[in-house]
């Protein structure tokens, strides 16, 4: 059995329906890994390190995927090809402990019968250009919110937030 994870679930009925009884297709709902809240999540002495939490929200999502990946002769990781949908598929392989060797990361720009199958044909890497964007447009956000949020709750109205677009304004 072959594991297709994809972000969501309407994408993985549709996709189970193209491809044969090898293949199960699963979907991670979008993100598995965050930044905690409450905390600021960055090591700001050590590269602005991420530190990385399984939300409580994700955490039944990932005990059933969980138990699914050790039954799958391949994992592959067909989330959206774009840098979230490139860091969803890290952040797989980080939450899994996933080995390199049975893990192939999949991209299509359309959901049909042959654009799946073309893209199982063609299998990648996980681009880390992609990911480090991701990762660097999150730490950053988290940076500038974390500082900026609260004072904007004491001067204007509890519960605004300010990331890396919103402090310019």
């Amino acid at each position: 059995m072959n594991l297709v994870i994809v972000e969501s679930p309407t994408k993985a009925k549709t996709i189970q329906r193209f491809l044969n009884a090898d293949f199960v297709v699963k979907s991670s709902f979008g993100h598995v890994r965050d930044l905690p809240k409450g905390k600021l999540g960055v090591d700001v002495e050590h590269d602005f390190e991420p530190k990385y939490v399984i939300p409580l929200i994700t955490r039944k999502r990932i005990a059933e995927l969980k138990k699914a990946v050790p039954k799958a002769a391949k994992v592959i990781l067909a989330s959206d090809e774009d840098r979230e949908g490139e860091a969803i598929a890290w952040h797989l392989t980080q939450a899994f402990k996933l080995d390199p060797k049975k893990t192939e990361r999949i991209v299509f720009h359309e959901i049909t019968k042959p654009a799946i199958e073309n893209a199982l044909k063609h299998p990648r890497q996980i681009d880390m250009n992609l990911v480090n964007a991701q990762q660097a447009r999150r730490v950053l956000d988290r940076l500038v919110g974390y500082e900026l949020s609260p004072f904007l709750w004491r001067k204007i109205a509890k519960g605004l937030s300010a990331g890396r677009v919103q402090s310019v304004t």
